[in-house]
């Protein structure tokens, strides 16, 4: 087998799975341009310049709501990580990307010219649906008659997917995920507190000292502006307050799984009870956020290991296991004469 990599465009965060030496690469999903499109940094780097950066350095992130939302930028970076950090051979190389299944053609195509609209030429370009991508990546066969729940709580959406025999038997993809947790915390500190922060300090205490409960006895110091006096503050927020801006959040995807629920099929809706829901994402490692979806299902609900990257494990069993390959296809452009 050739070089082969499994690809997930992430809004926060890029991962790649290369099959030669069986890593995942995860970087930041970020793009820094100077003179309107000159790359200036990307990745981490680019990360840590977001809301510091001066007028003439524009910091963005080329997906939004699980599609291409700059494509330029995204295939300048994309190959840019590819062939610098990842040392890899492109040419007559496999390439599977993971797309949300409730865009449209034209957007899931957009993510297959990224490569097929280059200089470099690959071997072949393929899609993968990322709900199957999602469960091979967990260790589920997709291909049995059983059917599983999988929930991915990504940077802009959450995709919730009731999977059974190879195929989807059905789909939601919202636009909200752990970005909007991160502006709740922004709107609630200034609103109860006075306190404006940036939404990089909001992820960092949804990310150190967030819980989908109360109760947490955890506490950090952030610097923040008094929006009456106008100068900077130090001021140490607690875990029930970062609760009591989210929690508003975490009943609404809750309220859209039960929905979801709601519409299985009976039989399959046994085998969800039986197996569980499982949730992945970066958004899944809020702490007790399983506890959170447990108690308003009444269902078993499993956050999976390393759960930002079974996407990208998944591709890769696309690519590497004859068994799964059929999940992988390409788009065709139409001609209308």
């Amino acid at each position: 087998m050739g070089n082969a990599y499994g690809i997930d465009l992430g809004t926060s965060y890029l991962k790649i799975y290369d099959n030669s030496s069986d890593t995942i690469l995860n970087v930041s999903n970020t793009i820094a341009v100077v003179e309107g499109n000159q790359m200036y940094s990307y990745g981490d780097d680019a990360y840590s310049m977001y809301e510091k950066a001066p007028d003439n350095i524009e910091v963005s992130f080329p997906i939004s709501c699980g599609v291409i939302a700059d494509f330029d930028n995204m295939q300048t970076m994309i190959f840019k990580i590819l062939e610098s950090d990842l040392g890899a051979r492109l040419k007559n190389s496999d390439i599977t990307i993971a797309v949300p299944t409730d865009i449209t053609e034209v957007e899931k195509k957009a993510f297959q010219d990224l490569f097929l609209k280059s200089k470099t030429k690959v071997k072949n370009v393929k899609l993968c649906e990322k709900p199957i991508a999602d469960a091979l990546g967990i260790g589920l066969d997709v291909t049995e008659p059983t059917g599983v729940m999988v929930v991915d709580i990504g940077g802009d959406t959450t995709e919730i997917s009731v999977i059974s025999l190879g195929g989807l038997v059905q789909t939601q993809l919202l636009e909200f995920g752990g970005n909007l947790l991160d502006e709740s915390i922004v709107t609630h500190l200034k609103r109860k507190y006075n306190l404006l922060i940036g939404k990089k300090t909001a992820r960092q205490l949804k990310e150190n000292i967030g819980c989908a409960k109360k109760g947490k006895d955890q506490k950090m110091t952030i610097v923040g502006r008094n929006v009456v006096s106008g100068l900077p503050v130090e001021f140490e927020v607690d875990s029930d307050t970062v609760f009591e801006g989210i929690k508003t959040d975490l009943s609404n995807i809750c309220s859209e799984v039960k929905r979801a629920l709601e519409k299985v099929p009976p039989e399959l809706a046994k085998d969800i009870v039986h197996s569980g829901i499982y949730l992945t994402g970066g958004g899944s490692n809020l702490d007790s956020l399983a506890e959170f979806f447990n108690e308003e299902t009444n269902i078993d609900v499993i956050v999976c290991e390393n759960s930002s990257e079974t996407v990208a494990k998944g591709l890769n069993a696309v690519n590497s296991e004859p068994k799964y390959s059929k999940f992988g296809f390409e788009m065709h452009t139409k001609i209308f004469g």
